[in-house]
């Protein structure tokens, strides 16, 4: 198993009976899911997407990916949401945070599009001057305000710089495979396109193109990803939760749940998961956040939030709980030596690794905060590669729909974000929102 999950530090705050009491309950949300019977059935795709993804297109992807290696300095990645969070984890996490800063045979890559800040945006046009730039819009229609708007940009960038022509070789459009703004003005305009399956959500997204160009582009193997996440789906194809780490952390979490814990707070002790938090917060926000319902999904990294946050985890109201993922083997390590002055007192720290230290810093948390009255839930990872990264990957997004099934909401829909959307579309004058802009602004009054 490339994921375990450890339990003994939530031992005291759950009983057995409790995991034989929602059993039943795991087995009806994995018979809902696995037989399309359930709320939000219509974006099921990505529970055999693994096995049953477009073989062809795959190939698509690997050759554009060493297209855009071979003749751009710099890749901007235009979408928001899932359609951009998944692979900057990805990069952030297999490369490392500081990818673009890195001596390498790769392009920088850049996201756009998921911000409306003019000056997030100009900053990245100037990081693009004099530079040889490819863009990959990722967009189901092409109309969403955020990406769109960027698109407009970069698009008249690259058609300044190298005309139409040029242009359209440097343009890559993942989008529907039919249909929407943004197919139509590829296939207008002959920019190459790939496949945003019309059963697979944004945030269920990042093992398809949306996700596997940008990764691919920078450097990282998605064979060994895709290979991580199928070998994941037959680890947890098992309703038994003493066999199904999967099933068995989403049992847990909604039990803690039922019992007045309402927020979960991802740990990492590596900053390169980092962004992998932020792709947690979406996957799990956005899918169980429904009828008034749902854990609050937070992220943190420790120690550096252990100075802040820390605090409040340890003291404050016992609102939450903690999954740790413990990456047992860092990608590299370092060795500290002895000093002979010691005048920073440190030499209790010498002649050892300092993967050593994040361990112990680790496990004195855990046991600190399950005695201030924080359950811990910990993921065992055993190193962080490609192969690791797609079976997580599955390991979340498996979770998370038996998760939501077991409270009762659709975890494939989002009619929460229409809501801004609407308020913004009538407050900057689209047509057709002339009514409720009035009635906005006497509110805003």
């Amino acid at each position: 198993m490339a994921v375990s999950l450890v339990t003994k530090y939530v031992k005291d705050f759950v009983a057995p009976h409790e995991l034989e009491g929602i059993a039943p309950q795991v087995k009806a949300a994995h018979d809902t899911l696995h037989t399309k019977s359930g709320l939000g059935n219509d974006f099921l795709g990505w529970v055999d997407l693994p096995n049953s993804y477009d073989k062809e297109e795959f190939s698509r992807i690997k050759t554009a990916a060493k297209w855009i290696q071979q003749n751009a300095d710099v890749l901007i990645v235009i979408g928001i949401g899932g359609s951009y969070l998944g692979a900057r984890a990805a990069i952030e996490l297999l490369r490392s945070p500081f990818y673009n800063n890195l001596k390498k045979d790769t392009p920088d890559i850049y996201f756009c599009g998921n911000n409306i800040s003019p000056t997030y945006l100009n900053e990245i046009l100037s990081i693009c001057q004099g530079k040889d730039v490819a863009v990959n819009i990722i967009s189901k229609s092409g109309t969403t305000t955020e990406p769109a708007l960027a698109f407009r940009v970069f698009r008249e960038l690259l058609e300044e710089r190298y005309g139409k022509e040029g242009a359209k070789e440097r343009i890559f459009a993942t989008t529907d495979k039919a249909r929407g703004t943004l197919k139509e003005l590829s296939d207008r305009e002959g920019y190459q396109t790939f496949v945003i399956p019309d059963d697979v959500g944004g945030r269920f997204s990042v093992l398809t193109a949306v996700g596997l160009l940008p990764i691919a582009v920078s450097g990282a193997d998605i064979d060994k990803i895709m290979a991580g996440a199928s070998d994941a789906t037959r680890a947890y194809n098992d309703c038994d939760l003493s066999r199904n780490d999967c099933y068995l952390y989403a049992a847990l979490r909604n039990i803690l749940f039922r019992k007045g814990k309402k927020m979960e707070i991802l740990v990492t002790y590596d900053p390169s998961f980092t962004l992998m938090g932020e792709w947690f917060k979406q996957l799990f926000g956005e899918s169980e956040g429904k009828d008034n319902k749902g854990l609050y999904p937070s992220s943190v990294t420790f120690s550096t939030d252990l100075h802040s946050l820390g605090q409040f985890i340890q003291e404050g109201s016992r609102i939450m709980f903690e999954t740790v993922v413990n990456i047992k083997r860092p990608k590299q390590d370092f060795f500290i030596k002895n000093d002979e002055q010691n005048f920073d007192g440190l030499n209790f720290l010498s002649n050892q690794n300092m993967s050593v230290v994040n361990e112990k810093a680790m496990k004195g948390t855990v046991l600190a905060h399950t005695e201030g009255g924080v359950p811990n839930l910990m993921l065992d990872v055993d190193e962080i590669d490609e192969y690791t990264f797609g079976w997580l990957v599955y390991f979340f997004e498996k979770a998370c729909a038996i998760s939501a099934y077991l409270l009762g909401v659709n975890p494939f829909n989002q009619p929460g974000v229409e809501s801004y959307k609407k308020n913004m579309f009538a407050l900057l004058g689209k047509p057709g929102y002339e009514d409720m802009k009035a009635a906005l602004e006497e509110k805003l009054r």
